[in-house]
């Protein structure tokens, strides 16, 4: 017969209750919850006995060793984070070496492209000068009327300059024959009022300086009409020519006899002496150290006005 003070089997209430969640630590490594871990603690913890006090494994001896299993559990759970951390680490010091390098081969490649640029800069300059070298015999007319009877005669037209404008050059004997003459740009624009340039290239370079001397001390005219008489130069050069000419003219205003020698460098006389600027931010500057100058060659002001 059963003894009724036996102590009943405790029925497992919690059999159909649902486990706690998880919660994922740090990579994934994951622990019970705390609901789980009490859930545990209470169905492996020692059962006293009504008729028998004496455990045979005392409630310290129980928490010691839950204890020691929940201390290997965190070990390993610490040693999985510690991992992962450390292949994080060897991952980010193995990027930043990387962006290092990077960043070597691009201060490397900055060099390189500077130099090429300034490669580029001299084979340019090398390349302008040696075209305007190749038309030193060459004088660029402009200004001459655009018809069928001066462009079909090019040549004789040049001859009755010269003999309008500075005959002592034929009165010396000089050799003003020319080797060829054209027009520029080859092809007519019917939109543009004014008349092409005239290309002449001479024979002798010493005829052409001395037109040129004459050129720039009068005005030059054909058959009364005025003309102007330049040194024919590269495009390139023209336009860095003409980048000077608001400063050109009010220096002619002020007396400071202004020249633009080659390729483009404007020259003055100023204070009994001769300066020379090879660029317009120079000579701006040159000026606002000077009262005489300071405020007169305002480029950016003058264009407002113009606009």
């Amino acid at each position: 017969m059963t003894n009724s003070t036996e102590a009943q089997k405790p029925q497992n209430t919690k059999k159909n209750k649902k486990k706690g969640a998880t919660l994922d630590t740090f990579y994934g490594a994951k622990i019970q919850n705390t609901e789980q871990i009490e859930e545990d603690i209470q169905e492996n913890s020692p059962k006293s006995s009504k008729g028998n006090r004496n455990s045979p494994q005392t409630h310290e001896e129980f928490e010691s060793e839950m204890t020691k299993k929940m201390e290997a559990l965190w070990e390993e759970k610490w040693e999985i984070m510690q991992k992962k951390f450390m292949h994080l680490q060897n991952q980010f010091d193995q990027t930043v070496k990387e962006n290092q390098a990077l960043k070597q081969e691009l201060i490397k490649q900055s060099q390189n492209t500077k130099k090429l640029e300034e490669n580029i800069k001299y084979l340019t300059d090398k390349v302008i000068d040696l075209e305007n070298r190749g038309r030193r015999e060459n004088l660029r007319i402009i200004g001459l009327p655009e018809n069928p009877e001066i462009n079909t005669k090019l040549d004789m037209v040049i001859q009755d300059i010269i003999k309008e404008n500075c005959p002592e050059i034929l009165e010396q004997g000089g050799n003003t024959a020319t080797d060829r003459a054209h027009r520029t740009p080859s092809t007519l624009n019917p939109q543009k009022t004014t008349p092409r340039n005239v290309i002449a290239k001479f024979q002798s370079y010493q005829t052409k300086e001395k037109i040129l001397q004459e050129a720039r001390k009068r005005q030059f005219r054909y058959k009364g009409m005025p003309i102007r008489v330049t040194q024919d130069l590269a495009s390139s050069t023209l336009n860095d020519r003409k980048a000077w000419n608001m400063i050109f003219r009010k220096a002619r205003e002020l007396g400071l006899q202004p020249r633009i020698s080659y390729p483009a460098k404007l020259t003055i006389y100023f204070q009994g002496k001769v300066w020379a600027f090879n660029k317009i931010e120079d000579f701006q500057l040159f000026a606002k150290k000077r009262p005489e100058l300071c405020g007169k060659f305002d480029t950016e002001n003058q264009r407002a006005r113009n606009t």
